[in-house]
């Protein structure tokens, strides 16, 4: 593969703009075509099987009103019930709203009209802007106090971009600026990860012609791939640099990158497509869905840096080394802290090990669920009208269940059903039933006594299912779903954990493989393996002391405690294990070569630290300041991910790899790199140093070269 990759790399540089000229026509294809036969992204978090699915499919078949998207309009004053009738009759009139329904708190201080769409295929940001801009007339009208929120908002409504990832990159700059002392250097990877940027989030639109791919994932996938873009071409024109200094013509430069640190790049990008495609067996469509997305924006930054890149280093020439042309040196630095550390090792690796597992401790109190309107600042209306409806109807208003039942077969069990349910200590009130003789379904709206987000409101659903259905429907023909938003993200959450396992397993195994045939190696992946699953559980403990416990919460703008989004834990581990494992493959690779080369552990693994300290140092700050760009949004489940993803790459970049890795590696020995020869027989012979063999200073083929 690195003779390959060589040549790749060789060829881009002698001719970069046959390579930029291919990259540019590929983006104008792919924004053409996502123009010409793109896909509106879907915003669903349906889960086939689910029981709130199933409630879901009844009232689509019945076509009811309560199976579509709701929103409401909640106005306070004096007389609440006096200021009604102009409010509805404006609600009423805009496009594609169904029914209106209203009522008025017992103190007459407070009224809520709920706003009745149909499905959400049926619909678009429009409806959004058109119930935004009612509700403005009636401000302007009569200055009453109106607030609105629901399903709809959850939607449609954007969260404001922009100023998160912009920081993130200029932090990105600097850091690039520190390490590489050229603008050019900079520039580079900055200019070849927003190209990359581009093409993927805007083939998107194509992609889901294939898959369905959620609204959200465009932001997630921009996350990642931001972040995974300059650190791959921070590796490379590193390299470069190196090379470069050893006195290679530029071609030649760049052709040696690719090669070296070109082959990890692609093992790296592997394993975060493998990591990520594992959500496959989660069986959750949208996380799926998702899924896809965060792995085509990473091949796409994978392909780029093998090919775009390389050009771009040619094109640049010496020019990246800016006015100081002085030769590579090995970090002096990090050769000491190496050393110390392997001198130290059984310490640091206890010392490490109590640090990590003390961080990952907080997990075993996870809590799923889905951040509502009651989660966002009070600065944003659905979080105003949350609290209104909270204070007028009680807490259980602002996430009713829909209750859809199959009477089919038998419809005399509505009202004892009803009843049924009325009387359960969990329930609070339930409406009357509407009955659609000719789909033979019946809708119950129930609302719960305690919050969306309270663990009563889980069990209160789980009791109607295990208990308070059977008593009535067992010995019928009829069958009862508790649907809805609340029982839906719940499902999810008790569907998340089910799968999770199997998950984590596909993961692992797929991952280990991978570095098996990198490395050549049963301890290193197995050891690879076991710290990335270190990082992963210390990046879900902060997670749950940030977001449950509130600790520092007010610092990132979050203003309650909230329970960790039911599907955060699956991307976290899948994009956390796959760039995790980038560093691991950029470390290990580094000191594999020294290695091959002498054969003395201990020594291989102190030049692997001293020569890529300093630039995966380089790349986790740059990480860290992408994804904590992300905090600065509104989102709270964006604000998960963007905490979740910089501690744990906080974590992986500086406790995991420059501590326990090499410890970890000094005490192994020998035995690191030990493979059975049955096992070495199966394997796939990679070429990885086969550029090199002709001379290590890499002096070699420059002299070739001038022959």
């Amino acid at each position: 593969m690195s003779n390959l990759l060589y040549r790749l790399g060789r060829s881009a540089a002698t001719r970069p703009w046959v390579a930029i000229g291919a990259w540019i026509v590929l983006a104008l294809v792919v924004i053409a075509s996502s123009v010409a036969f793109g896909r509106d992204l879907e915003e669903s978090f349906e889960a086939p099987g689910l029981d709130s699915y199933q409630a879901a499919e009844l009232l689509a078949e019945a076509q009811a009103d309560e199976g579509g998207v709701t929103a409401h309009v909640v106005l306070e004053a004096q007389d609440a019930a006096a200021h009604l009738a102009p409010v509805e009759a404006a609600l009423t009139e805009l496009p594609h709203v169904l029914t209106t329904t209203s009522s008025v708190s017992p103190d007459g201080a407070i009224a809520l009209v709920r706003v009745q769409y149909p499905a959400i295929e049926h619909l678009d940001a429009s409806d959004l802007d058109n119930l935004k801009d009612a509700v403005a007339d009636l401000r302007d009208e009569s200055s009453l106090t109106l607030e609105t929120g629901g399903h709809l908002f959850f939607a449609f409504e954007e969260a404001p971009t922009g100023l998160g990832e912009v920081a993130g990159i200029v932090v990105a700059m600097i850091v690039l600026l520190i390490a590489f002392g050229s603008f050019v250097a900079m520039g580079l990877p900055i200019g070849m990860a927003l190209f990359g940027l581009v093409i993927g989030v805007t083939s998107m639109k194509l992609v889901t012609n294939l898959i369905d791919i959620p609204a959200w994932a465009p932001q997630l996938a921009a996350m990642v791939g931001l972040g995974v873009g300059i650190d791959y071409a921070l590796f490379l024109v590193t390299r470069h640099r190196e090379h470069l200094a050893l006195g290679m013509p530029v071609a030649e430069a760049a052709g040696r990158a690719l090669a070296t640190a070109g082959q990890a790049v692609i093992f790296a990008g592997g394993t975060v497509v493998v990591a990520i495609l594992g959500l496959l067996v989660a069986g959750i469509p949208f996380v799926t869905g998702g899924g896809v997305a965060i792995s085509a924006m990473v091949l796409v930054m994978v392909l780029a840096s093998v090919t775009l890149l390389p050009a771009l280093l040619g094109l640049a020439g010496h020019r990246i080394n800016g006015r100081r042309r002085t030769p590579h040196r090995p970090s002096t630095g990090w050769y000491r802290w190496g050393a110390h550390v392997t001198r130290h090792a059984t310490a640091y690796l206890v010392g490490g090990g109590v640090l990590m597992i003390a961080l990952a401790a907080p997990v075993l109190s996870l809590n799923l669920g889905f951040p509502d309107d009651g989660t966002k600042p009070e600065s944003r209306t659905e979080r105003r009208a949350y609290d209104l409806i909270a204070d007028g109807f009680g807490p259980g208003a602002n996430g009713p269940l829909v209750i859809a039942v199959d009477i089919s077969q038998d419809g005399s069990v509505v009202a004892p059903l009803a009843a049924a349910v009325a009387a359960d200590p969990g329930i609070t009130s339930v409406g009357d039933p509407t009955i659609d003789l000719t789909a033979g379904v019946a809708t119950l709206v129930a609302q719960p006594t305690t919050s969306p987000q309270d663990v009563a409101t889980q069990e209160t659903v789980a009791r109607l299912r295990s208990e308070v259905f059977p008593t009535v429907l067992d010995g019928t023909a009829a069958t009862g779903h508790v649907g809805g938003q609340t029982a839906t993200f719940a499902d999810l959450g008790d569907r998340v954990q089910e799968r999770m396992l199997r998950f984590v397993v596909a993961v692992l195994l797929l991952s280990f493989l991978l570095l098996t045939v990198l490395f050549r190696s049963v301890l290193v992946p197995l050891k690879a393996v076991v710290l990335n699953l270190l990082s992963v559980g210390a990046a879900y403990g902060v997670l749950v002391m940030v977001f449950q416990w509130g600790w520092a919460a007010d610092l990132i703008g979050v203003e309650s405690t909230v329970p960790i989004v039911s599907f955060i834990p699956l991307f976290m581990f899948a994009i956390l294990f796959g760039l995790s494992m980038d560093y691991e493959v950029f470390l290990l690779s580094r000191v594999r070569e020294e290695y091959r080369r002498h054969g003395d552990n201990t020594r291989a693994v102190i030049a692997g630290i001293a020569g890529t300290g300093r630039t995966i140092t380089a790349a986790a700050l740059i990480m860290v300041a992408v994804f904590s760009g992300f905090v600065l949004g509104s989102d709270p489940v964006v604000k998960m991910m963007g905490v979740g993803l910089a501690t744990a790459i906080l974590l992986d970049a500086t406790v995991v790899r420059l501590v326990l890795v090499p410890a970890t590696m000094k005490l192994l020995g020998d035995a690191n790199w030990w493979l059975p020869e049955w096992l070495d027989r199966l394997l796939p012979e990679l070429d990885s140093a086969s550029v090199e063999k002709s001379g290590h200073d890499g002096l070699e083929p420059v002299r070739r070269a001038s022959a």
